[in-house]
């Protein structure tokens, strides 16, 4: 048992206890599956491939890997780390290792940002989240098949110019989380990815094995891992060190949240690259689920944040069997949301749990119906309210509607903010003894991690933050 400078008994030991009565996942693999699931989301279905696409494949993808090592996988060490050694919700874990090693108060922002930025992310999440429901209804129908180009934009124009159903499928999304976050770790987090997970792996390969079919696998995995760096530009570089942050839900506070319910003897170090490294394969399987059925139909892989809603439907509506693979693509989508927005909604519900003494039920319905109704400002701003642009009068932001101003706010501001405090946080504040505790790595391994955190991560995630102000 380690002690404190003052003898007194140790601050793990006492968290150990109060954990085991929070619950605790059931093992390794169960902080793997959920922590993958929340990093699996919208992010490598959905926007991966494009933004690949857009920066000239393989040698993106390339500088992207090494994005992941670098910022992903130092960072996610950290704030799991952090969780664990708080074992409270993120902003109450840091004010307790503020507290007990003397340091300012003024950290505790440090989770406080990460948890208003899932939350806010959560709220127009949600309703990307119900287009992928509706998405599987269109599809099944066959209301895709044979359509042209200007027929499937129509569709999709159609689904954002009506707030009534856009309202619909943006309160089922959210009721689908708060159900689940609402029956706790193990009954609920936990029995949810385990079954959401391996199916939606199982969807995904069952994707990837139908573009296999298409005639044009071999041109995207030729698109995807041959680096052609004549097409990269320091753009693209950024976007990608943007991207890899974004991927591995980090800046969020869900990597504090569910490292608070980790035992004490799981390496924090081996499943944080566990995680990464499916997280990056699943993006890598998306994009070779994806472009073979764009290069098939001759459409364009840069296609943009349509590639989704409206490239990809106008091909399947012309490919043999793309009505029932289709449906199970969107379906895909559906359970890649659904993890992470179970995971964005538990850091404030946890908060709230301790920090107002409610019961988990009450918690998930205030944080959920606050976040619903908040969504709602998002409906509208794709079709009443598109006109909004309520902070028109600053020159950066002219034209963004609520919307847009949402995404712009979390995406380049609160992630790498919160991501940036994360690594000062571990890499100048937090005692070295105790995270060497935590991390159990061994004397070299924690130095490389140590000084990557220090100097090279804060860096690379300033470049990210000023890059998107500018």
């Amino acid at each position: 048992m380690s002690v404190t400078s003052s003898g007194s008994a140790t601050y793990s030991d006492a968290l150990e206890g109060s954990n085991a009565k929070r619950g605790l996942w059931s093992s390794r693999f169960a902080f793997i599956l959920a922590a993958t699931g929340s990093a699996v989301g919208l992010g490598n279905i959905w926007k991966f491939p494009y933004v690949t696409g857009e920066n000239g494949g393989g040698a993106f993808v390339l500088v992207y890997l090494l994005c992941i090592a670098v910022v992903g996988i130092p960072i996610m060490m950290a704030e799991v780390m952090i969780g664990r050694r708080g074992g409270r919700s993120p902003v109450n874990s840091i004010r307790l290792i503020t507290e007990r090693d003397r340091l300012k108060p003024a950290w505790k922002l440090v989770g406080a940002i990460g948890v208003l930025a899932g939350f806010l992310i959560l709220s127009f999440y949600s309703v990307i989240g119900g287009w992928a429901i509706s998405y599987v209804g269109t599809t099944a129908s066959g209301q895709l098949a044979g359509q042209s180009a200007e027929a499937v934009g129509a569709i999709f124009s159609g689904l954002l110019s009506n707030p009534s159903t856009l309202l619909l499928w943006h309160t089922v999304f959210m009721a689908l989380v708060m159900v689940v976050v609402a029956r706790g770790v193990r009954s609920g987090l936990e029995r949810a990815v385990s079954i959401l997970m391996p199916a939606l792996f199982v969807l995904l390969l069952l994707v990837v094995g139908y573009a296999m079919t298409t005639g044009h696998f071999g041109q995207a995995a030729a698109f995807l891992f041959q680096p052609d760096f004549s097409k990269l530009t320091t753009s693209g570089v950024l976007v990608a060190l943007g991207h890899a942050f974004f991927t591995l839900s980090l800046g969020m506070a869900v990597m504090m949240a569910y490292g608070s319910y980790l035992p004490k003897k799981i390496s924090i170090a081996k499943t944080s690259i566990t995680v990464s490294v499916i997280d990056t394969g699943v993006a890598l399987l998306a994009g070779l689920a994806i472009f073979p059925i764009v290069f098939a139909n001759g459409l364009e892989p840069g296609a943009g944040p349509g590639l989704i809603f409206q490239t990809l439907p106008l091909a399947f509506g012309q490919m043999p069997m793309g009505t029932l693979f289709g449906t199970l693509f969107f379906v895909l989508l559906i359970f890649a949301a659904w993890t992470s927005g179970i995971s964005l909604l538990e850091p404030i519900v946890e908060w709230l749990e301790e920090q107002k003494g409610m019961n988990r039920t009450i918690s998930t319905i205030a944080a959920g119906g606050v976040c619903w109704a908040l969504g709602i400002a998002s409906v509208l701003s794709l079709n009443l309210w598109a006109d909004v642009a309520p902070l028109g009068f600053i020159p950066m932001l002219e034209g963004k509607t609520i919307f847009d101003l949402l995404d712009f706010f979390t995406a380049n501001i609160l992630l790498p903010l919160g991501g940036l405090l994360v690594a000062l946080f571990a890499g100048w504040v937090m005692s070295r003894q105790a995270m060497e505790n935590e991390l159990s790595l061994s004397p070299a391994m924690f130095n490389l991690w140590f000084i990557t955190v220090r100097f090279v991560t804060p860096v690379a995630v300033a470049i990210v933050f000023i890059y998107n102000l500018m």
